[in-house]
């Protein structure tokens, strides 16, 4: 990592509040999860890194839509931008919401993941998004069909704050933890 994790005994107040927001928010990944991930690197920024975190909380658990299509939209950005540690970790998160492990794999390899309807429209809007920067009112309008409006609020914030969380894993060379897969071990 490009960045070194603050020591314990050296944590600033905005610092020791952001670590204890990490910790508080993010049950059951353990009292060191606030150095991992974009957490560590937010670390060195509290300024911004709790808001981000703020946002991280409301996009994963306070949107009304279905935990398999969030998963779809962040794990589709994880693979554009292959950002290994967050496909790696939203792989995990992914398969729990009920998405086929088989289908997140073809996702990492460049191939149709295979999904119908609702996780289609969602893999296909967030790929278009990404890749052309804007979407057509049709597929605009097939989300918003299967979604409302709130909906594609919702999934279109998910995509732009996993756009942010993956060009910071990458821009600060975040490693994987060694209990992730890596999906890309032929890159390095």
């Amino acid at each position: 990592m490009r960045l070194s994790i603050p020591n314990e005994d050296q944590l600033s107040e905005s610092q020791v509040k952001l670590r204890d927001a990490v910790v508080g928010s993010r049950k059951g990944l353990g009292a060191e999860i606030w150095g991992r991930g974009p957490f560590g690197v937010w670390q060195n920024a509290p300024n911004v890194g709790h808001p981000a975190l703020d946002l991280g909380g409301a996009v994963r658990f306070s949107t009304e839509i279905p935990a398999d299509v969030r998963e779809v939209a962040i794990c589709t950005v994880g693979v554009h931008y292959r950002a290994k540690f967050e496909f790696a970790a939203h792989k995990a998160i992914g398969i729990n919401a009920g998405l086929e492990a088989d289908a997140l794999d073809r996702l990492a390899r460049g191939e149709s993941p295979g999904w119908t309807g609702a996780l289609e429209v969602t893999h296909r809007y967030t790929k278009t998004l990404l890749e052309e920067h804007r979407v057509t009112q049709g597929l605009h309008d097939e989300l918003a069909a299967a979604f409302g409006e709130q909906g594609v609020v919702e999934i279109v914030t998910t995509i732009g704050y996993y756009c942010l969380i993956s060009l910071t894993l990458n821009a600060f060379e975040v490693p994987l933890s060694t209990q992730m897969d890596d999906p890309w071990p032929e890159e390095g």
